[in-house]
């Protein structure tokens, strides 16, 4: 049984040639690349170049995921088959990543023969091992479809609250959870019929197996994130509690996927064969490299295996693969890494708004995409926090850091070494005490890296860029220059000054590995590694001419890239269906006329807003309802002088103990609701993913210490 390593190596010191496994999350083949998946993309990018800048073995895979219900509808809509369709969108996405600089050793999709043949395999094994059984379920049925819905695939009117044209899992009105067959006049989005139940056998993954909770309560113990952990262990709940449960890994047909083995008609859920996608487009590089693929993935392996995903998929991650690797004989992650969400301009991506940007669009528009790599980079600590891409801040970092600071440096020194000194350094300048303070900060930097946490690593990284523009403007080489009896000073000048930007450069590399591409050709020097910080410039190679690395951002451009994204929606809404089904289903869509991807409101007046009384409430006491799965009964103290009664259907995230004390927000000024357990009077509010493959939680919103009951939220 093995667990997550708790302490990576120092970055600054390796210890031998590592061999590392990295991937990323794969994006769903239904859709553009957008800035919110780039920040992920980006931080696993960084990490990996500052990794590879050791000289470790590392190797980057992904791949499209490309199996569901929701492309083959989408195929279908298009008169295309599925594989046409995902072939495009690799073609689409391929093209992004290349655009922003990610570094893939192999990008696959994970419709493919070595994915099916591990897929295949994972299931096998566990099946021998007693972790799969079959139930009968009964499920929404599409009667004109002949097909079996998933959950978002059924709206209807909200049995708790009434709301209409809510999904089949949870009401995004009131925020209650429930199964699909309760909606009160569902519908089936495919085709507008009602659902009717109907009985099936599916697969499940036995993962209340006293055997998956054993080896998953160790291996969680070794996540770097401690709210990862945390989380992990209230989904876990206490030993003997039994919380975890059984898996559905199969789908019915009609079903673009892999059909499970022995079972006709049946197929593994997308979730199942998605992970194990990384594994298929590492064998498919490893079959091309000549390596050995199980070398790397069997139990015991020395080598190292990390996941950078959204903090939306931790469930899926931080539970199912590990235990789906652990019992079919495969060594399990040495971590997972999660990331939180990107809001622009402080608030959820909007097209509306234009800040729904696709990766595309940011390239059309000629915005540099090392500008992003930096600005997000700026932002990443290594924890879950989510991050806001302020597109002002944006503008003004970018310019001050990077051409302010940054490439200042070398246009203001590079003329006169190349004029004055045929473009040779002194090579007695090199120990110059500023390059020495540089030399020693770059294995502090590069440890920052290591451990994700890139804010800290370019703040260090502008700090002694501020040293060397400090050191610059006291020498004013602009005046050594104007008199011939200065021509040493003005050589240590331009020297300190371009071997103090070669060393900035190697700092900012795994950032900005366009822009330090030019430097080394400008510099006439190999590819910079960490262990380059003691190889300084010699006069025995001269520089070549100084071309300007990198320009300004434009405010023009910000606003451009806003119209354009605008605009993408404007030509989508004008786009007229032409068939029957998609007008019926373009009806449908108009009563949620005004919402955003997620079905939420784009806009609302202050006056809408002042009508809801958010207030803060402590949870004085919590317990389970009996005879609900899903609720929780709260005792809540909003500052009334009496306690308030609440129901809320979180129980699947929560335990009673967990919140007691706790901090939450609620609605105040919402109608009291008779239930079945009682009267409710009030909500209170919690965040969930909003997908059928997002992470199956609920978080409940928690305000900064100091805030007390009854305090309003505006």
């Amino acid at each position: 049984m093995s667990a997550p390593a708790t302490d990576l190596r120092a970055a600054g010191a390796p210890q031998g040639r590592r061999q590392i496994l990295v991937t990323s999350a794969l994006p769903y083949a239904n859709g553009q690349i957008h800035i919110g998946h780039l920040v992920e993309y980006i931080q696993t990018d960084i990490w990996v170049r500052a990794l590879r800048m050791h000289g470790h073995e590392v190797y980057y895979v992904g791949a499209d995921d490309t199996h569901g219900t929701p492309v083959m509808l989408r195929a279908e809509k298009e008169g295309i088959t599925p594989q046409q369709l995902i072939a495009r969108v690799w073609q689409e996405h391929k093209r992004d990543f290349d655009s922003f600089g990610i570094s893939f050793d192999n990008y696959y999709s994970t419709d493919s023969a070595e994915n099916r043949e591990l897929s295949e395999s994972v299931y096998t094994a566990l099946r021998d091992a007693g972790l799969i059984e079959t139930r009968d379920i009964e499920q929404a049925y599409d009667p004109v479809r002949n097909m079996f819905l998933p959950d978002r695939f059924i709206k209807g009117e909200c049995p708790k609250c009434g709301a209409k044209d809510q999904y089949g899992d949870s009401c995004e009105v009131c925020g209650s959870t429930y199964q699909p067959t309760d909606l009160v006049n569902p519908y089936s989005v495919v085709s507008g019929a009602t659902p009717v139940r109907k009985t099936s056998t599916h697969y499940f993954f036995r993962l209340s197996d006293p055997r998956c909770e054993n080896f998953l309560r160790a291996w969680v113990s070794g996540l770097a994130q401690p709210e990862a952990t945390n989380k992990m262990r209230e989904w876990l709940g206490e030993p003997g509690e039994a919380k975890l449960a059984d898996w559905d890994i199969s789908r019915d047909a009609p079903y673009f996927g892999f059909e499970i083995p022995g079972a006709p008609g049946k197929y593994f859920y997308v979730w199942l064969d998605a992970p194990v996608g990384y594994y298929a487009s590492f064998k498919n590089l490893c079959d091309r490299l000549g390596l050995d693929f199980y070398a790397w993935v069997k139990p015991g392996s020395k080598t190292e295996q990390y996941h950078f995903i959204g903090k939306d998929i931790l469930y899926f991650h931080t539970l199912f693969w590990p235990a789906m690797l652990e019992f079919s004989g495969h060594r399990t992650p040495t971590n997972v890494f999660a990331h939180g969400f990107l809001t622009v301009d402080g608030a959820k991506m909007s097209k509306s708004r234009g800040t729904f940007i696709t990766a595309q669009s940011y390239v059309d528009t000629g915005l540099n995409p090392e500008w992003l790599r930096y600005y997000f980079a700026a932002k990443l600590n290594g924890t879950m926090e989510d991050l806001d891409l302020n597109l002002e801040d944006f503008q003004a970092r970018v310019n001050s850091d990077l051409v302010g600071k940054y490439i200042n440096i070398a246009s203001r020194a590079a003329g006169f070494l190349s004029k004055r000194f045929d473009g040779r350094v002194q090579d007695s300048a090199m120990q110059h005490p500023l390059l020495v303070a540089l030399r020693v900060a770059i294995p502090q930097i590069a440890a920052h890296y290591e451990a994700r946490d890139y804010g800290r690593a370019l703040r260090q990284t502008m700090e002694l860029a501020d040293a060397v523009n400090g050191y610059v403007d006291t020498a004013k080489p602009w005046d050594q220059a104007k008199d011939p009896a200065n021509a040493v000073a003005l050589h240590e000048t331009c020297t300190v000054s371009i071997e103090a930007f070669r060393l900035l450069s190697l700092a900012l590399k795994p950032v900005l590995p366009t822009l330090a591409a030019a430097v080394e050709a400008f510099l006439s020097i190999e590819p910079l590694q960490w262990s380059h910080a003691d190889t300084p410039l010699s006069s025995q190679q001269p520089i070549t001419a100084y071309k300007h690395l990198m320009t300004r951002v434009d405010p023009k451009q910000i606003d451009a890239l806003l119209a354009a994204n605008r605009e993408s929606l404007q030509a989508t809404e004008a786009a007229a269906p032409a068939d029957a089904a998609s007008k019926a289903k373009a009806k449908a869509a108009a009563k949620d006329a005004g919402k955003n991807d997620d079905g939420a409101s784009d806009t609302i007046s202050i006056d809408d807003f002042a009508k809801i009384d958010l207030r803060i409430a402590l949870i004085v006491d919590c317990n389970v309802v009996e005879g609900s799965d899903k609720l929780l009964q709260l005792t809540l103290d909003v500052g009334e002088g009496r306690t308030r009664n609440v129901f809320s259907g979180i129980r699947s995230a929560y335990r009673p103990e967990d919140l007691k004390g706790k901090f939450t927000v609620m609605v105040a000024n919402l109608a009291p609701r008779k239930m079945k357990f009682g009267v409710s009077e009030g909500m209170v509010l919690a965040a969930s993913a909003a997908d059928e493959k997002a992470e199956p939680g609920l978080y409940i919103l928690e305000p900064h210490s100091g805030a007390k009951p009854g305090m309003r939220v505006r």
